[in-house]
């Protein structure tokens, strides 16, 4: 008879045992998680806040946006409007910041890895990303145009014109994208300057690159000696830019989006945007804007 609560105990012993193993599996995954930067929405603003900085990735590449302003590639020498602005919302949260040089095409795996905390370098928040990626509230406005060859346009009268063309873009840009829906060649970049791009349409072995109309706009006057110019009536696909963060990470983006509402309010938003594009970009662009239907980004 006294068997039986013997062989209990032994069933007991097992059963916590095996729980402590599904425990231990559990931590385990747990720690592997957050080493390789898959973190919950309250684990983003705690580390953020408990290391008391902010990294944000930028390509140091867009003139206007995010360039260097000298010889120098050092980051006190790295300014733009993206730039300045990510730093000034650092500094309303009372956050150190740091920025991570690279491509666009590497920003958004470098969020999901968790090298960087955030992006900002002139980034649409599309339906798709908007599946991958949490994004703040919007803080420039703009459209799309083209920058071609001033002798011709390129050839490019319409967006049907591109058929056929070498656009020369990032590989995973919403501009190559644009071009690509309407049968260009995308001839894709590193992490490389303004100057690469513009060089090759006015040499000719590219025909356009489809762009941003502020970042085009600063792009081609900074390079007069080029056969190349903004093109003279292509406007369409009005867009948004927004910093984008980690899927989730929604006490992040209403820190973030305080901040750019107080900036907003207080005219440093409107401030900064002129400053660097010498008109307003935080706001909604005036004039007949052309949306492209069925265009799935």
């Amino acid at each position: 008879m006294k068997k039986i609560p013997i062989l209990f105990a032994l069933f007991l012993a097992i059963v916590v045992l095996a729980a402590c193993g599904d425990s231990s599996k559990d931590n385990a995954k747990k720690d592997s998680k957050e080493t390789k930067g898959e973190k919950t929405e309250d684990q983003v603003w705690n580390d953020i806040e408990a290391s008391g900085e902010i990294v944000v990735g930028t390509s140091g590449t867009l003139i206007a946006a995010s360039y260097f302003d000298g010889e120098e590639e050092s980051e006190d020498q790295l300014t733009g409007y993206d730039v300045e602005l990510m730093r000034e919302v650092a500094e309303r949260l009372d956050l150190d910041i740091s920025f991570e040089i690279m491509g666009i095409d590497s920003m958004l795996p470098a969020i999901k890895s968790g090298r960087i905390d955030v992006a900002a370098n002139d980034i649409e928040p599309t339906e798709k990303r908007k599946e991958a990626f949490n994004f703040s509230e919007p803080y420039k406005y703009s459209y799309t145009t083209m920058a071609v060859r001033e002798e011709d346009n390129s050839g490019i009268e319409s967006l049907e014109d591109l058929d056929g063309k070498k656009a020369g873009g990032g590989a995973t840009t919403i501009y190559s994208q644009i071009a690509e829906h309407f049968g260009a060649e995308i001839i894709t970049y590193g992490n490389a300057p303004n100057e690469a791009y513009l060089r090759d349409v006015d040499n000719g072995r590219t025909d356009v690159v489809v762009n941003d109309y502020y970042l085009t706009k600063f792009g081609v006057a900074a390079f007069p000696d080029f056969d190349i110019q903004l093109h003279p009536t292509l406007k369409f696909h009005p867009t948004e830019q927004a910093v984008v963060l980690p899927k989730g990470a929604d006490t992040l983006a209403e820190k973030i989006n305080g901040a750019l509402a107080e900036m907003r309010k207080d005219g440093t938003l409107s401030e900064l945007a002129t400053k660097f594009y010498d008109e307003d970009a935080s706001e909604k662009p005036k004039g007949d804007i052309e949306v492209i239907e069925d265009l799935a980004l």
